[in-house]
């Protein structure tokens, strides 16, 4: 429970709560350096360790001139930390697809907000979250939150569409439900309840902290393209 007013209350004062940049703030960083245009080429943005949000986020966008075909930047303290071109591809989105910015409506902050709330429902402790922003199979935006306790060893990880802030998968949580998991618990139960009670909670647990995460989304949205307008 403390972790999820926390969350809340980073929202509602980031200058006094944080002194970390969000994932879209190191985004505008890499937008006045290299020309809006580089918004466009995004690969992946991740950032490790944060508490909540991380000390230095590393964004790779496309590079085609390059080996890799990719082009890695490090942000930290509102400036480029670092800019190299990798030797070798560099993990990100499926297939390097790029990421369409208009569609972002999540920054990291709120990531963490429907992050840490879920992990309050589903009992799980945490000291940090290592974030990862690129595209799913079918070329949405999606958050990734890796939570970590004292000993940095991961203790659950959510999936969160940027889009519409579902929280679509969890592992390490839940016993690692799915939605495709939830469904077919539920088909197998109506046919014949051959799914055992504890499982039957677990789903139904799951359910119900998506529908709260759903209205969290609507208290902490954020519109990228709004966010990049207001410079």
């Amino acid at each position: 429970m403390w972790r999820s007013f926390a969350a809340l209350l980073l929202l509602v004062t980031p200058a006094l709560a944080q002194d970390n940049a969000t994932a879209y703030e190191a985004l505008r960083v890499v937008g006045r350096q290299f020309g809006r245009g580089a918004l466009n080429h995004i690969v992946s943005i991740t950032g490790v360790r944060g508490e909540p949000q991380p000390e230095k986020w590393k964004i790779i966008l496309e590079n085609p001139g390059s080996r890799s075909g990719v082009r890695e930047v490090e942000i930290a303290d509102g400036r480029i930390a670092s800019d190299r071109t990798p030797g070798r591809s560099v993990t990100g989105s499926t297939e390097g697809a790029t990421l369409d910015t208009a569609r972002l409506n999540l920054d990291s902050s709120g990531a963490y907000a429907l992050a840490s709330h879920t992990a309050d429902k589903s009992n799980t402790r945490f000291k940090t979250a290592d974030y990862t922003l690129r595209t799913d199979e079918r070329g949405e935006p999606i958050w990734i939150v890796t939570l970590l306790n004292k000993s940095s060893r991961p203790v659950g990880t959510i999936y969160i569409g940027a889009t519409r802030g579902v929280v679509t998968r969890t592992e390490g949580m839940f016993a690692g439900a799915t939605m495709e998991d939830v469904e077919n618990d539920y088909d197998r139960e109506d046919e014949g309840g051959i799914i055992g009670s504890v499982k039957s909670r677990i789903s139904h647990a799951f359910h119900r902290t998506q529908e709260e995460a759903r209205g969290m989304f609507e208290r902490v949205k954020r519109s990228f393209s709004d966010f990049i307008n207001r410079e």
